[in-house]
């Protein structure tokens, strides 16, 4: 069987045996390879060994949690989503996690057919979707953009972005000059609706603006628009 042919896999990081139990049952009925571990240490060693296309991680885990194997994964798991599972009702662990790079989240207890609605639509992102590959560049004076290699380099030198951070980014900067509200960001990324409290997208453009060398004090490159959203400065704009 080729790459390109070979089911999904998908590893479920969880220490609830009769939960991951029913979710692999759930995911592999709908055509994807399921990885099952439930500890915390081991976790972060089958990961980077064995570079699952999706992590299903929940936050609470014997040995070490989740937010710490999030953490420790992540710069040799990059371009491959992880969505963590949060159990507590504030929203620190879902902020925790995407500060660690968790990719989204969701809260427990989730519907099956929730849980597979997210994962397919990482998936989808990090693939492109359906559509034609898209190889254009975006460059803005030292800083490259490129969407058909799903990269980013500021003065010549590649920097690391986890593929939500990405996503962000490339949304952001494709429509460069543009005010996009968080209920457009949410429709373009995620699918869903904006809640009005969901923190995720502030936490990644914080995450995004010192990488791209923005100063996160007085940022000249991504702006925040107070009560419409963000902004992507255009100057400076080529396409390759």
């Amino acid at each position: 069987m080729s790459e390109k042919d070979r089911p999904q896999r998908v590893m479920i990081v969880e220490d609830d045996q009769r939960l991951a139990s029913l979710t692999q049952e759930y995911l592999q009925r709908n055509g994807f390879q399921v990885l099952m571990e439930s500890d915390g240490p081991q976790a972060i060693r089958r990961i980077i060994q064995e570079q699952p296309d999706l992590v299903v991680l929940d936050v609470m885990l014997p040995g070490c949690d989740g937010l710490t194997v999030c953490r420790e994964v992540r710069a040799q798991h990059f371009h491959h989503p992880i969505l963590m599972l949060t159990a507590r009702s504030d929203d620190m662990d879902q902020v925790l996690g995407l500060e660690m790079g968790a990719d989204d989240y969701v809260a427990k207890p989730v519907q099956p057919r929730v849980l597979l609605a997210r994962v397919r639509a990482l998936l989808r992102r990090v693939e492109g979707g359906d559509e034609e590959p898209q190889q254009q560049r975006l460059e803005f004076g030292e800083l490259i953009i490129d969407n058909g290699a799903r990269s980013v380099s500021l003065r010549g030198e590649l920097v690391d972005f986890t593929s939500a951070e990405y996503d962000l980014l490339w949304l952001l900067a494709s429509h460069a000059g543009t005010i996009l509200s968080r209920e457009d960001i949410f429709a373009s990324l995620r699918g869903i609706e904006y809640d009005g409290q969901d923190r995720s997208i502030d936490v990644r453009i914080s995450r995004i603006r010192p990488k791209i060398g923005d100063d996160p004090d007085n940022p000249r490159r991504i702006k925040t628009v107070r009560s419409k959203g963000y902004l992507f400065v255009r100057e400076s704009l080529t396409y390759a």
